[in-house]
């Protein structure tokens, strides 16, 4: 075939096709101060090494804050340690983006986070659940005047110090979210609140050229699909789907079934990526869903099907650790899971781009 021929095919060809795995993605926990040397081991490289080229870091807190002092965690990371994590990114050709879980998870066990300690009048449930007890985490209200001011302060100051052209909200299991006990949200419409507050946080972060990424369990009708409270909503805010801006990035996650929801999210409009965890089956099974799904879709909804974000939930040092094999006297059973799980995900990935 001539050349000028091949030419004019490739230029005919859809993006998506060109890049067939987008977003290969790891999502981890921040570093303590301690690991830091860890931490940039481990970007230099295991990130390249597995073909990964997109960190979410989730901070949190977890950072020493200079915008809004009150919120610094002198144990967090400083802006040099985020500034450092950054470069080396670059370097491994690595897209870094930063993530604090905003609106719900405020607090985990009787522990209350950094947001609702420093401003309690943020509360979703003033007043309610002392030490936190019969509630699962607590939330801000999204409609408070001044909440906004704060949140957006915290998320343009760690977006900066990281270089971030993305930002990573959370905003996974809010179960939370107008409740009677707020005077401002009570009798709301959840889908109405929820929608608002990602479009406010999708609007701040436009007006810098930042996309925004979020967990998309919020989003699922969890009666209707028989998924349930965990991976999806059964209080209501799932009909938010169709109320937010559609270049909102889903992180779909589930950890214990390959169950068919990316494809949903593609259709309804949303770049979106699957997230596994520890099982390596499950994981697998997401892969092969995605690759039907381009195989056989239409090129907007196969471009939409942008790839993975593997979830580690055991801490950095841990996962890290265990990716290398310097296992403690005890190991992480999680991590040792976690990483296996990466590493079988991650040379499917390689293979199927080399295939």
């Amino acid at each position: 075939m001539p050349v000028f021929l091949l030419l004019y095919l490739a230029a005919l060809a859809p993006a998506w096709a060109a890049e067939p795995w987008p977003v290969r993605g790891l999502h981890v926990s921040t570093p303590r101060p301690e690991d830091m040397a860890l931490c940039l081991r481990f970007i230099r490289d295991a990130l390249p090494k597995e073909g990964v080229n997109t960190l979410v870091m989730e901070f949190g807190y977890g950072y020493q804050f200079t915008r809004r002092p009150e919120l610094a965690d002198p144990r967090g990371l400083s802006k040099a340690d985020v500034q450092a994590i950054a470069e080396a990114c670059k370097k491994a050709g690595v897209r870094f983006i930063p993530q604090i879980n905003l609106l719900g998870h405020q607090s985990w066990a009787k522990t209350t986070h950094a947001l609702l300690r420093a401003h309690p009048e943020f509360d979703e449930t003033p007043g309610q659940y002392p030490n936190n007890e019969g509630i699962y985490c607590r939330s801000y209200c999204p409609l408070h005047p001044n909440v906004h001011d704060v949140v957006f302060d915290l998320i343009d100051e760690l977006a900066e110090a990281a270089g971030a052209d993305a930002f990573h909200a959370g905003m996974d299991e809010v179960f939370l979210i107008g409740e009677d006990s707020c005077p401002r949200c009570k009798g709301k419409d959840k889908a109405e609140l929820f929608a608002g507050e990602v479009s406010a946080i999708h609007d701040h972060l436009a007006k810098t050229g930042r996309k925004l990424w979020i967990w998309g369990d919020r989003l699922l009708d969890g009666e209707l699909t028989g998924i349930g409270k965990w991976d999806a909503s059964q209080n209501g805010t799932h009909a938010a789907i169709g109320k937010i801006p559609k270049d909102v990035v889903i992180c779909d996650w589930h950890y214990h079934r390959a169950l068919p929801t990316a494809a949903y999210f593609a259709v309804q409009g949303f770049p979106v990526v699957s997230s596994p965890w520890r099982e390596a089956d499950v994981a697998l099974a997401q892969l092969e869903q995605i690759e039907a799904v381009r195989a056989q879709a239409t090129g907007a909804i196969a471009g939409r099907m942008q790839g993975v974000l593997q979830t580690t939930w055991c801490g950095f040092g841990p996962f890290a650790r265990a990716y290398f094999g310097e296992r403690p006297a005890e190991p992480n059973v999680a991590a040792v899971e976690a990483a296996a799980c990466f590493k079988a995900l991650f040379r499917q990935i390689r293979q199927r781009k080399l295939n």
